[in-house]
Formats: C-alpha cells, structure tokens, sequence
C-alpha cells in the first residue's frame, strides 16, 4: 500500500481543550469557527449558498493505537468492527462532521457546534447537497438489534447532554 501526505488548509478553532462532544451539538455554547489559510479564500466563492458543510480534519490528538473490534460505551458490552462504529480511532485519523454556516467573513467560516478539540487541523470543506447527501432509507445497522433504549442509545450517539 502507498503512503501519501495531506495539506493542512487551515485550523478549526472551537472552545474545546480537554474534552469535546462525540458529535456536533448544533446549539452547543462558545464560537466555532474554520479559518482557512488566505491562499484558499478565493475558494469560498459561493459556499454561503449552502446551510450545510462537511468539515473534514485530522484528529491529531489520538494516543491509543486502533483496534479491529470497539465496544462504544454506551452500548452495554456489544462488540462491532471498527469499520461498523463512529471510533475516532481509526487506521487514518481522518474525521468528518456536518455542520451549519452561520456567517462567512474573509477567510473564516463561523459554524454551529463542532465536535473537535481547538486549532484541529482542517483538511477539506464540501457542501451538503439535500438530494445527494440525505439518504431516506437509511438505517441503524446493528443497533436495531441491541436490546436497548433507541431513543436513549440516539442521546449518546449524537452526544446531546441527558440525565438518565
């Protein structure tokens, strides 16, 4: 297999030092906000057209090495291939999250809740298209067959604060 690099093209600044949500929190408190390095300005031309972006960045605070076989914690023991799961830990450090454009300004992109530690470095931004990047027959995958909560499973997953 080929080994090859990647350009940081910017930072994501978020309020995030030690700990971050698994999953953006859209109305989460604190500025979130991708600057881009001025040499890609020219290439947010029309990007405020959009609600939605896809935030791709390299999660370069990683100190456990990948595994195969994760048990996310809220699932109660269930094991699942690495490639079944949402693990940061991963083979590539390669994370991906949607977010909403508040504002661009220059060469910042201000955004609701994103779910990494600040100055994470930014690899690439892509518009969410409703048609192309919703997908109606989705499923759970394996979480249907957890015998669980859904709807207490779906806080953890996508990280919203709860008390049970």
């Amino acid at each position: 297999m080929a080994d090859f690099n990647l350009k940081q093209i910017g930072v994501i600044r978020t309020p995030y030092i030690d700990n971050a949500p698994y999953q953006p929190i859209n109305e989460d408190k604190g500025e979130f906000c991708i600057v881009l390095d001025t040499k890609y300005t020219e290439g947010l031309l029309n990007l405020d057209s959009f609600r939605y972006i896809y935030v791709v960045y390299y999660i370069d605070r990683l100190k456990r090495r990948p595994s195969m076989t994760v048990s996310p914690p809220w699932t109660g023991g269930e094991k699942v291939g690495l490639f079944a799961s949402r693990s940061p830990v991963r083979p590539n450090p390669i994370g991906i999250s949607i977010v909403h454009i508040k504002r661009i300004v220059n060469n910042e992109i201000f955004t609701s809740g994103l779910d990494v530690f600040d100055k994470t470095p930014l690899l690439d931004i892509k518009p969410y298209v409703k048609d192309l990047d919703s997908k109606n027959d989705a499923n759970y995958g394996w979480l249907d067959y957890l015998n669980s909560d859904k709807e207490h499973l779906l806080l953890h997953i996508k990280g919203v604060p709860h008390d049970y």
